[in-house]
């Protein structure tokens, strides 16, 4: 059994899986602070001074000026700001990547297609598609050069 864990373990697809899984940890930690420390403070000073993460609705008594403090009272809240920082930072992420794999899709050499082999040719009387090795058209029976 160890044997065959070995050999799963150091598989091709099961390194380079890790190794993506390591890299899209690390990548999606970057683009998160791109998020949170710079394209939301941005956001938020276009659209006058809002910071999403304290946008949110208590539900019960009291009045906090920001989620932290209604959090830490154990308030009822609905975070609408964190909802939005979250789907702002998915739409990053995914066009992140999408850009990612357009990049190395383009670096990637190109595969040069090779041309089917010819399997047929055309009959010079009725202009059908007879097989190459034929020399008798089946449609019109005339002999083949």
């Amino acid at each position: 059994m160890l044997k065959e864990f070995k050999e799963f373990a150091l598989k091709g697809n099961v390194v380079d899986l890790a190794v993506g899984v390591i890299i899209g940890g690390a990548f999606g930690k970057i683009i998160a602070s791109l998020v949170t420390d710079i394209i939301m403070p941005l956001i938020g000073l276009i659209i006058g001074n809002v910071d999403f993460t304290n946008l949110f609705v208590v539900f019960g008594d009291g009045e906090f000026a920001t989620l932290a403090d209604a959090q830490a009272a154990g308030a009822l809240t609905f975070n609408y700001g964190l909802f939005i920082n979250n789907v702002i930072n998915f739409l990053i992420v995914s066009f992140s990547i999408f850009m990612a794999i357009k990049w190395f899709n383009h670096l990637r050499p190109k595969k040069v297609e090779e041309p089917a082999p010819i399997t047929t040719k055309k009959c010079t009387y009725c202009y059908e598609d007879v097989n190459i090795d034929a020399t008798r058209c089946p449609h019109c029976t005339s002999e083949l050069k």
